[in-house]
């Protein structure tokens, strides 16, 4: 099983690899296209590390423990700021990937377990939502199998407005 560690702002080279192999393996579950994630310059990629590792932000990265070595997943949980300042905080999960390789061999399962801890202890986030495609039925399974249950809610679906993306949210401990 690959270690699952939090994404510094150094691993910059890391992150554009892998958004670029996640774009190019699923180009619908992501609002940034392939293109426009190509055209990113090396320092619009350091930015986006440091943010992605921020105050806000939590990514969870796997790799094999090696130097530099390839991400094999990703996790990115974000604050979802309430909009009534007595509601309790809530995070986001976002940008989830698995390399093909790694698939089904139970990474997804511990992403998500240890995103879900952050969530908690981090931001002291008392449920976590996010969003998925009407039509992905594999992946309503798999958070469903996670606690996470659909709240009703949908939107319309970023690349194609003609689909529904479906709130989900789990309960954190």
């Amino acid at each position: 099983m690959p270690r699952i560690r939090r994404l510094h702002a150094n691993d910059w080279p890391l992150l554009k690899a892998v958004r670029l192999e996640m774009l190019t393996d699923t180009p619908m579950a992501y609002v940034e296209s392939l293109d426009a994630a190509r055209r990113q310059t090396d320092t619009q990629w350091q930015e986006r590390a440091a943010a992605m590792s921020g105050d806000a932000s939590i990514t969870l990265v796997a790799d094999t423990g090696e130097e530099g070595s390839k991400l094999c997943g990703l996790m990115r949980v974000v604050v979802k700021h309430p909009r009534i300042p007595e509601k309790p905080l809530q995070a986001m999960l976002i940008s989830v990937y698995v390399a093909p390789e790694h698939r089904g061999l139970g990474l997804a399962d511990e992403l998500l377990r240890e995103a879900c801890q952050a969530a908690a202890g981090d931001f002291a986030a008392e449920s976590m939502e996010l969003g998925v495609h009407e039509d992905n039925s594999r992946a309503l399974a798999f958070y469903r199998r996670h606690g996470f249950q659909t709240t009703g809610a949908s939107r319309p679906y970023p690349q194609d407005t003609s689909k529904l993306e479906l709130v989900m949210e789990r309960l954190l401990p």
